[in-house]
């Protein structure tokens, strides 16, 4: 796999892991409380989505690889230019049921290193 390829795909998995440290323990109600909180988990998926931005533009194949691919990229255009409309709901839903799946994805990704 290209270097440029690696690197995107590694900030996403270093930006996905930090998402997953900053929620864990932590409930919806915790996350409507803490701005601090709900800004972090946002830059987060704010990374995720450009990096996979970035592997679609250098190797579509590759971006394919990573189910909902387009899901994450519009979910960071929502956070970057429609930041006023976004769901803190379906965020927290985002963070608890598909961010794991995103995160294995990813390993299985860099593991091979295809």
């Amino acid at each position: 796999m290209r270097p440029e390829l690696l690197k995107l795909l590694f900030d996403m998995r270093a930006a996905a892991i930090d998402v997953t440290t900053f929620a864990a323990a932590r409930s919806f109600d915790d996350f409507l409380a803490d701005k601090q909180l709900r800004m972090a988990i946002e830059r987060g998926f704010e990374i995720v989505g450009e990096a996979l931005t970035q592997i679609n533009k250098l190797d579509p194949a590759t971006a394919q690889r990573i189910s909902d691919w387009r899901a994450i990229i519009g979910f960071r255009n929502v956070l970057i230019h429609g930041y006023a409309q976004v769901d803190h709901a379906k965020t927290w839903d985002i963070v608890q049921t598909e961010l794991p799946v995103l995160l294995r994805e990813l390993e299985g990704l860099l593991g091979k290193g295809t």
